[in-house]
């Protein structure tokens, strides 16, 4: 790309100034559109960490953001000191860093069109060309502006809209360098960017993927004969690069500050981190020698060393775990330093310079290495010294996923057989280290070696290249069929070697064939993880429900009938609630993609700038998208849409979007030109323009009305996508993350204990106490972190109100992972103490065996149970004492909920301690298992739970059926006065609020938990009416008025509760899911027949029809499935259609409905009621 002049007329600074003033427009509105729908408060998944980390600066998940967390603090001081308005303040943030995308995304939208019709030495752009330059910058950022994946993480507080504008930031300035790059210190803007990328490492790594980009621009711009040979060897430097920083610099750079903390730590006897600061210092001042070195250009020898001393500390040579890499590449860099005749100085300058600004925006991790030291109450992997802080940013705790060659689904660890000896073979890596667990502070600090990283070596055979199939979940493995009909090819497979590695013994197994792999790639990887989000923002999007493969979930859509229908069935039939009421169903008809289409045609072919341009544009959009596929290699069944992660992709089509309007223009000029004036029309500059045989007048005419037309087409397309895009955008007046978040803590009693597991049962409870001070005497535990050492001990420590947790296990019983799991092995049945047995699993003995791995020699415990203490500590009532078991057993070999457990891990040794202590402790603390943690981490303990409004408090009293029970009295008194609605409640029409799947999901919990309580409080009336009927004649006045008393309030209590739920979660802003609508109907019914309250039967039968009536149009859809549609119908439509469905009308018939009348109207809406008799008839012949 050629240069041009930097003289501008008072024309260019005319078109400069309108250029700004527009990009600042687009600012604004962008900005406006994200105020107006941003949530004022948390979100689920991530979004209550990363407030609370920007809140209070506390450590996050890894590989951590520190740039993000300062940032963050810094809008949080406009909340004024309202605790209400911090997570306002932080998800304003991301608005205002979106909208700062946008704006860059106008800008370098018009430049590369500029540079495309505009000749370099022009001194004015006509008004003709300003039309196309700026219609094309508008399209292309209101398109992004309200694209789908783009404004969902607009308006919350979450990492990706602050990468999304640093990946915008760096590609507009190499795009201002490229306009700059013959002037003197140019260079400044490339180590701007070098900055800007040091920060963004700080945020998020998909910053760096823009670099290939960025070194073809230098390429095209720098190189005047370019070749498609030339584009390969800048792409071949690019991602030399990209590996330097990403496997070189951040964690080599922690690498050699281990060697320096090891050394002044265990040698020279310094504090912990101290090593650290002295790296950091050294290596500060070499940088600092080296560029003043190269500045002064007084010696080629200083400069050498410096150079070389300052590249090598930097730890950009230390790739992988092999030292001699790290020694081969610096002795390769020296030989050509000191064997090169002329040193390129400004070149050497450049790349020290950047080092050393990457360093400075990577340097942002100290900020957690002194948080972590401070033991703030969230303090993810506790990164407080060099070596976690490895481990922390490698984020080991996710484990690895092959890439290029691996194992695959059925692969096995291979075992040595060695005399009696059997054991897997293992390739040991380099030294873990960790600090040494003091028994005394008088202890001096040390780090002690832990072992080494390990590897197991898996059978050869079943290894392949580019494995994609390779997970051995078996829930994976059943996808795997599900989606391509794996089948594998049979192949021997070692399981034993002798010790000369020869083959003992093989097994039949099952391997992919590379077409299976490579099929799974391309349909579930590249198609349904990036090609269907891509979709969803230029084609359209049938709903807003996560889908894994389904004709009625996620899909996209383009809005044409015989493009969509073929695919997904018939969408005109498609259940309102799955289709056109569902706020996430977005009909585009392809108008993005089709303008995208154009402006890639038009980019490519222009010129020979139009098709560098294209490359450029084209890897961004590839390193952004298609190469997070290749490496992220995700198996089925994610737990959540993944579209976020594209965002970078999406980004640089919406630039062809908008080159679309120009492009458009050329196409209309083309066919009103025809033929002759095609090939003239192709070229570059003026000349494709204004061709030599029309008259210019009536050229320029027929031109403006083409560009107009094109302006208007590209404006009409973004506002065309917004009317579809805000209702599923608008999160204003959503409080339901909060509100749902503060449910579970006011379920608890005083000073509790609660278990919970994921994200959304955990994240908004830590958000709800640290950020808005909500029962802060409460201590979460989840229990997938408690799988880790650094968890447990920060649960022993206390938390503002809460209490550091007792347990029998010291730091030294379960540090440096010696606890990960313990063994059932040659174990003993008779029932002991559970105290007793945790304390032989955490001796030094429980090792002393053959396997030299921690066993439990006795697996069948119990709690024992003192009543006095549980009723002083007001976890039972008097009465309940009476009839409490004297022991809660806890037989972990018939656990029915965890069949062929193995074992015990950490998690569920240290819960199973907190809640023996805790009875030991004459039930102190009382301990919850939150409602929404799987049955299989309840140690057998369901009988002995009982629900108190969103969570199960252990205790002594068994549940006959074997399932957790409900405190009525606990339960009700939380539900009717603790609980708030998230908004809900509030609503003056439905359409009001936005309920994404997730919001709806956590709807039907609070639904499943107050129809749970409605159930208990008409058993209780039942339970009452029939004890007074059957011992009437025994019982006195007072008694018998008692249990009149008890029926009455019990069913009162429940009608008040369904009231309730009707009332704050009313089905009209989210209709019921399968089970909760009948059910609710039901309990209506029975109250009617128990009181004879006709109003309650009028209700529920109400319910029931309003069901009837809504699954109807779900059965006419599904009738008009194909077979191979219908068989994609996840398991919750089919049971509807095959069997709900008939439920639904048998209750309708019970509770007094009339049948006939509803017969016909489900008739009339198209339902084959014989087929829906059919399906009942197959269920009773089996």
């Amino acid at each position: 790309m050629s240069g041009r002049r930097y003289h501008q007329s008072n024309a260019m600074k005319r078109y400069n100034i309108i250029n700004n003033s527009l990009g600042w427009l687009c600012f604004v509105v962008a900005a406006l559109t994200y105020i107006l729908t941003l949530e004022p408060t948390a979100s689920f998944w991530d979004c209550p960490e990363f407030i609370l980390q920007a809140f209070k600066l506390e450590v996050g998940h890894p590989p951590g953001n520190p740039i993000f967390m300062l940032a963050g603090r810094f809008f949080v001081n406009f909340a004024g000191g309202d605790i209400s308005k911090v997570a306002y303040c932080v998800n304003l943030m991301s608005a205002l860093l979106s909208a700062g995308t946008i704006l860059l995304l106008f800008w370098t939208v018009t430049h590369l069109v500029k540079r495309l019709t505009v000749r370099d030495d022009a001194t004015e752009v006509s008004p003709l060309k300003m039309i196309v330059i700026f219609g094309s910058g508008l399209c292309a950022a209101l398109v992004y502006t309200w694209s789908d994946t783009f404004w969902f993480s607009a308006v919350e507080g979450e990492v990706y809209a602050f990468s999304s504008f640093c990946t915008a930031l760096v590609f507009w300035l190499i795009l201002k360098w490229e306009n700059r790059a013959d002037q003197p210190h140019s260079d400044r803007y490339l180590i701007l960017i070098a900055y800007v990328i040091g920060i963004s490492i700080a945020v998020h790594l998909l910053n760096l993927l823009c670099i290939p980009a960025i070194v073809l621009v230098v390429y095209y711009r720098k190189w005047r004969d370019t070749s498609a040979k030339g584009s390969l060897l800048a792409l071949l430097v690019s991602c030399a690069i990209v590996a330097l920083i990403l496997y070189g610099l951040v964690p080599g750079f922690i690498e050699i500050a281990q060697y320096f903390e090891l050394f002044c730590v265990n040698l020279l006897g310094w504090s912990f981190n101290m090593g650290t600061l002295a790296y950091t210092v050294i290596f500060i001042g070499v940088f600092c020698w080296a560029i003043r070195e190269l500045y002064a250009q007084r010696s080629a020898t200083r400069i050498r060393i410096s150079f070389l001393l300052a590249i090598t500390l930097s730890g950009m040579l230390f790739i992988g775990d092999n030292l001699w890499v790290a020694l081969i590449l610096t002795a390769a860099l020296a030989l050509w330093l000191f064997k090169t005749s002329k040193l390129p100085v400004r070149v050497l300058n450049l790349v020290a310079i950047s080092t050393l600004v990457i360093f400075v925006g990577y340097s942002s991790y100290a900020l957690l290495l002194i948080r972590s030291s401070a033991h703030t109450p969230m303090n993810q992997n506790a990164p407080d010294n060099l070596f976690s802080l490895a481990s922390y940013l490698n984020r080991e705790q996710y484990g690895d996923r092959p890439l290029f060659y691996g194992a695959t689904l059925n692969s096995s660890p291979v075992y040595e057989v060695s005399g009696q000896q059997t054991n897997p073979i293992i390739k040991e890596g380099p030294a873990l280290y960790a600090k040494k667990v003091k028994t005394s502070p008088d202890e001096p600090d040390e780090y002690i070696m832990t072992g080494h990283k390990k590897s197991y070596e898996m059978t050869p055979e079943l290894n392949m290249l580019f494995p994609r199939i390779y997970s051995s979940d078996p829930s994976h493995k059943q996808a795997y069929a599900d989606w391509i009909g794996f089948r594998g090819k049979p192949v021997n497979a070692t399981l034993y070697v002798d010790k000369e590695g020869n083959p003992m013994q093989q097994t039949m197994q099952l391997k992919p064939t590379m077409a299976e792999n490579l099929d799974f790639f391309l349909v579930y990887q590249l198609n349904h993880m990036y090609w269907r989000y891509f979709m969803w923002n230029f084609a359209g999007r049938q709903n807003d429900i996560q889908g894994n493969g389904e004709v009625n979930r996620g899909n996209w859509i383009s809005g044409i009938p015989f493009i969509d229908n073929a695919r997904l069935g018939d969408q005109s039939l498609l259940p309102a609630d799955q289709g056109s009421e569902n706020k996430g169903h977005n009909v585009f008809y392809m108008l993005p993609l089709l303008l995208g289409i154009i402006g890639i045609g038009w980019q490519a072919f222009v010129s020979k700038r139009g098709i560098e341009q294209f490359w450029v544009v084209f890897f961004l959009f590839f390193m952004t998208g298609i190469a997070i596929v290749l490496y992220l290699n995700q198996t089925p069944g994610q737990p959540r849409e993944r579209d976020y992660a594209f965002a970078g992709s999406f980004y640089a089509f919406s630039i062809w979007v908008g080159m679309g309007v120009v492009g458009l223009w050329r196409l209309i000029m083309l066919a009103l030109r025809g033929k002759h004036g095609a090939a003239q029309a192709a070229g570059d500059g003026e000349a494709g323009i204004y061709p030599a045989e029309e008259q210019p007048g009536k050229l320029r005419s027929r031109s403006m009305a083409a560009a107009v037309v094109a302006a208007a087409v590209g404006l009409l397309v973004p506002l065309q996508m917004v009317s579809q895009t805000w209702d599923d955008h608008d999160r204003s007046g959503r409080y339901t993350t909060r509100d749902f978040g503060n449910n579970y803590l006011n379920s608890l009693d005083e000073n509790a204990i609660v278990f919970t597991n994921g994200d959304n049962d955990t994240f908004p409870l830590w958000y709800a106490q640290e950020v808005e001070g909500t029962r802060t005497d409460v201590k979460v535990v989840n229990l997938s972190y408690l799988t880790t050492d650094w968890y447990v001990d920060q649960v022993r420590r206390p938390s503002y109100e809460a209490p550091g947790i007792d347990m029998q296990a010291r730091p030294a019983d379960y540090a440096y992972d010696r606890l990960q799991f313990a063994y059932f092995l040659d174990n003993d049945t008779i029932p002991v103490d559970a105290l007793a047995s945790l304390r032989q699993i955490y001796s030094p003995e429980s090792r002393q065996n053959s396997w030299g791995l921690p066993i439990v020699k006795h697996p069948n415990m119990y709690v024992p149970v003192d009543t006095a203490a549980l009723v002083a500590a007001g976890r039972i009532t008097p009465q309940e004492a009476l009839v409490a078991d004297a022991v809660i057993p806890v037989n972990l070999l018939s656990d029915p909920h965890a069949p062929g457990e193995r074992g015990m891990t950490l998690s569920k040794t240290i819960a199973l301690d907190m809640i023996a202590t805790s009875a030991a402790n004459g039930w102190n603390r009382p301990v919850y298992f939150a409602m929404t943690v799987p049955e299989r981490y309840y140690m057998g303990l369901s009988p002995y739970m009982r629900n108190n409004g969103l969570a199960y408090e252990v205790g002594p009293l068994r549940n006959s059926s074997d399932a957790p029970s409900v405190n009525t009295e606990k339960m009700y008194r939380n539900v009717t006065e603790r609980w708030a609605w998230g908004g809900l409640d509030k609503l003056k029409d439905a359409d009001d609020i936005y309920l994404d799947e997730t919001v709806r999901r956590m709807v039907t919990t609070h639904r499943t938990a107050m129809l749970d309580l409605v159930t208990a409080l008409i058993n209780e009336g039942i339970d009452a009416r029939r004890t007074f009927d059957r011992d009437s004649a025994m019982l006195t006045v007072l008694q018998s008025n008692e249990l009149r008393r008890i029926t009455t309030d019990s069913y009162q209590r429940a009608r008040t509760v369904l009231d309730l739920m009707r009332e704050k979660l009313p089905a009209e802003v989210m209709p019921y899911a399968v089970q909760v609508g009948k059910q609710a109907g039901d309990l209506y019914l029975n109250l009617g027949e128990l009181t004879g309250n006709k109003s309650d039967t009028e209700k529920g039968l109400q319910i029931i029809r309003d069901e009837i009536m809504r699954f109807a149009d779900n059965i006419v859809y599904y009738q008009s499935l194909s077979p191979w549609q219908y068989s994609t119908l996840p398991y919750s439509d089919r049971y509807t259609d095959q069997r709900y469905f008939l439920d639904l009308i048998q209750s309708y018939l019970y509770g007094g409905g009339d049948v006939e009348t509803l017969e016909k109207e489900i008739s009339a809406k198209g339902v084959d009621l014989e087929r829906q008799f059919r399906f009942n008839s197959a269920q009773k012949g089996q």
